[in-house]
């Protein structure tokens, strides 16, 4: 109840970019207006750079009120519930997903030291390190860390305390992550000086044009906002990252998630409980078509500093 007054009433939790985080270009446009589903349930604008096509929430809360939108339980990679049908399902798939992207690593780079960013509850790190890898999370959730922690996890919260390795990591995950932050080129510039030269950079994110996200338009879950700050397509993340130096190696998908945030955007589509066979469907559609175009519901992103 306090949270809704004050995400209504207090003006100073949103700020407007007056540029693309992409491009630097001050022209956009507005792409699609969607709503908060999970916490808030505001309102709020995508808008489309006019000179590069990226599309990125605007306006958007404070760095500093960001995480307010985190505060649910529904938000599985922060509370690990494991309530409701979405919930199980998340659970009972993310075993497998685990272990395929340890060996997605494992196939690019000898094990050495890794840095999983946006760490979340430590589930990966915890699988690196069970692997032996040398893991350090990175997670700005308390209560997302404290989780990590649990399991053995050195997860920091501190950005500083990572800020001065530069050159330390043989390998740098962001499963979902890349979307959520906020200062993005300086980010992206950081993790290119925090790997060691010939490092890989693993990014995950969701394609908005993907069938799912087309078929569902502003129903469609993963463009979560105010949470999903970025909203990437191949030709955009590809151009952010190699503007910093970054060498592409290889795009994969993630076809799992198409069924996923196919049950969660039927249930914001209906305002019920989903249809699972239409959302079923759906997912099933989506990987089909993008057997065919390669725009999957997820793509992995394998990046090189060379």
């Amino acid at each position: 109840m306090f949270l809704s007054f004050w995400f209504t009433w207090d003006d100073k939790i949103m700020k407007t970019l007056s540029n693309c985080p992409v491009c630097d270009h001050s022209q956009s446009s507005p792409f699609l207006t969607v709503k908060d589903y999970t916490v808030s349930k505001q309102d709020f604008t995508i808008v489309a750079c006019e000179g590069c096509g990226f599309k990125y929430t605007n306006p958007r809360p404070q760095d500093s009120k960001l995480g307010l939108y985190y505060k649910s339980e529904n938000y599985i990679s922060h509370s690990d519930t494991k309530k409701g049908i979405v919930a199980k399902l998340y659970h009972a798939v993310r075993w497998y997903a685990l272990k395929r992207k340890l060996q997605l690593v494992e196939k690019n780079v000898s094990r050495g030291t890794l840095l999983d960013y946006g760490c979340g509850t430590g589930a990966f790190a915890e699988v690196c390190f069970k692997a032996g890898w040398s893991v350090t999370g990175y997670e700005p959730d308390s209560d997302a860390r404290r989780i990590a922690v649990s399991r053995g996890i050195a997860a920091i919260g501190d950005f500083k305390e990572i800020s001065s390795k530069a050159n330390s990591f043989d390998a740098i995950t962001l499963w979902h992550v890349m979307e959520h932050i906020p200062d993005l080129n300086e980010k992206v510039q950081q993790l290119f000086s925090f790997l060691k030269p010939e490092g890989y950079l693993f990014v995950a994110v969701p394609n908005y044009k993907s069938y799912d996200g087309e078929h569902y338009g502003a129903h469609w879950a993963a463009y979560d906002v105010p949470r999903h700050l970025s909203h990437f397509d191949q030709s955009t993340m590809k151009r952010l990252l190699m503007s910093v130096g970054f060498q592409w190696k290889s795009t994969l998908p993630m076809t799992f998630d198409s069924f996923y945030v196919s049950i969660l955007s039927e249930q914001y589509k209906t305002g019920q409980k989903a249809s699972l066979y239409k959302a079923f469907m759906s997912g099933w559609k989506s990987n089909a078509k993008a057997k065919r175009s390669g725009e999957y519901s997820s793509l992995i992103y394998i990046f090189k500093k060379s």
